[in-house]
């Protein structure tokens, strides 16, 4: 069965580290890339620089996926600049450790509105404006099999991902968009290294069989594989990006 290549997307949080690598990796397979950033619009523009130096088509566009105003007018500036987009990639996320005991309400809030709320305003969009025979992907985590102690409200919120995913995959199948989620194992990324000391990066470090962590283009590839007529038979699916990590 042939099936249209998917010519544009979105991908949000994409101005640094796995969100640029996977706007970086669609936009060398010919898709037109949107580069959403909450705010650092200097990283964003490098991405799209980058994109366009190497041949390819990308443009910057802020908005906060909390919001879900802001996300349908990065719906809509999104189709004016690129036209009808056959990609969503909900790569915005906020990692954040804090022992349960210690987890402020305000803190909460903000940690879920962008993780979970930030995911949900993406997937309610898609699911009525992603052309036929598109796709959605949406960033879980690893972290969730393992459980670490600081990690539980943050695993909380990947596993509604996760969720979210298998539920939208089943209502959006007649118009065969294919919806996934991928979930990282500890990758080499400012997100990370910014969120654990040096003794807990280590310790990633020796937790898989390979004894290193994953590098950023890792997980893009996979995703952009997910853009291709190659995986249409794949739907619903959690892919697990760790390394050989039990999780």
């Amino acid at each position: 069965m042939s099936r249209a290549p998917i010519r544009t997307a979105i991908v949000t949080g994409a101005s640094r580290g796995i969100g640029a690598a996977i706007a970086r990796h669609l936009a060398d397979a010919g898709i037109a890339v949107i580069v959403n950033y909450a705010g650092n619009e200097e990283a964003a523009e490098r991405t799209v620089a980058a994109i366009v130096a190497a041949g390819g088509t990308a443009h910057a566009i802020r908005a906060d996926v909390a919001d879900g105003a802001a996300f349908g007018h990065l719906f809509d500036e999104a189709e004016a600049r690129v036209g009808p987009i056959g990609m969503l990639v909900n790569n915005a996320g906020l990692m954040a450790p804090r022992w349960i005991a210690d987890v402020e309400d305000n803190w909460f809030a903000r940690l879920f509105a962008v993780n979970v709320g930030g995911t949900l305003n993406g997937c309610r969009l898609a699911a009525t404006r992603l052309v036929d025979g598109g796709a959605i992907v949406n960033l879980s985590t690893s972290v969730i099999g393992m459980s670490p102690p600081g990690y539980g409200p943050y695993c909380a919120s990947k596993a509604a991902v996760e969720a979210l995913t298998r539920s939208l995959s089943m209502e959006l199948g007649t118009r065969a968009v294919r919806v996934n989620a991928v979930a990282p194992g500890p990758t080499d990324t400012e997100l990370l290294t910014e969120a654990n000391t040096a003794e807990r990066m280590a310790q990633y470090r020796q937790m898989t069989p390979l004894g290193r962590l994953g590098e950023a283009d890792e997980i893009a590839g996979v995703i952009a594989f997910l853009a291709t007529p190659a995986a249409g038979w794949i739907n619903g699916q959690v892919i697990r990006v760790n390394g050989g990590i039990v999780a």
